[in-house]
């Protein structure tokens, strides 16, 4: 009994910290994200509300995934769980923004299928080295991948929010090509990122094998 009470508060300890309430309010937002942007808005709703509250989902979502390192730190409440949880909100959030682009035909659907199959070979990673008591945490490569599809999504959230609110109508045809071209060079950097980044993560794991 006092195993269990013991294991119970540990639990409690590990989920209920500071930084990975920060982190569980990532996962929430997720979908939220997803069903704001999907959604069919009425012909006399204001547009501007749902680029606004897209806007305000992807800020927060960024601000809690800086806020909840902070958080840790400061509380030292640094622990293995969170090594995880971490990772997996930032995974499910980046994710649900680019099957949002591609579902809007902003995005290559191939592109987005790289980096989904990036995202679940970490994990098998992670899990293969934490069957041998190791305990990975973010690399460079990894956050510069990070930092990769945060543009990303700001940069393509930014072109479907000119597309939402009839902006690109005001442009000449010159201009809009380039920035169509230009976002697609950008979700190419995002997928380069995730391959240059899954490489130096599996040769870390080859060291340990």
């Amino acid at each position: 009994m006092i195993c269990i009470e013991e294991c119970s508060q540990k639990l409690y300890y590990l989920t209920m910290t500071l930084a990975n309430k920060l982190t569980f309010l990532r996962i929430i937002l997720a979908p939220v994200f997803f069903a704001v942007y999907m959604v069919p808005v009425p012909e006399n709703f204001s547009k501007i509300w749902v680029v606004t509250v897209l806007w305000v989902i992807f800020l927060v979502s960024e601000i809690t995934d800086l806020l909840d390192g902070i958080a840790a730190r400061r509380h030292k409440q640094s622990s293995d769980f969170g090594k995880f949880f971490d990772p997996f909100a930032d995974t499910l959030m980046q994710l649900t923004c680019f099957l949002c682009f591609v579902i809007s035909g902003l995005m290559p659907a191939w592109l987005f299928l790289i980096i989904m199959y990036r995202e679940f070979a970490i994990l098998f990673i992670r899990n293969l080295m934490q069957k041998k008591g190791i305990t990975m945490g973010a690399r460079f490569s990894g956050k510069v991948k990070t930092t990769c599809y945060i543009g990303t999504s700001a940069f393509a959230l930014a072109y479907n929010s000119l597309l939402r609110l009839g902006i690109f109508d005001c442009l000449s045809p010159t201009i809009g090509t380039v920035i169509g071209y230009s976002l697609l060079a950008v979700f190419y950097v995002s997928a380069v990122s995730s391959i240059v980044s899954f490489i130096d993560y599996l040769l870390v794991y080859r060291k340990t094998a």
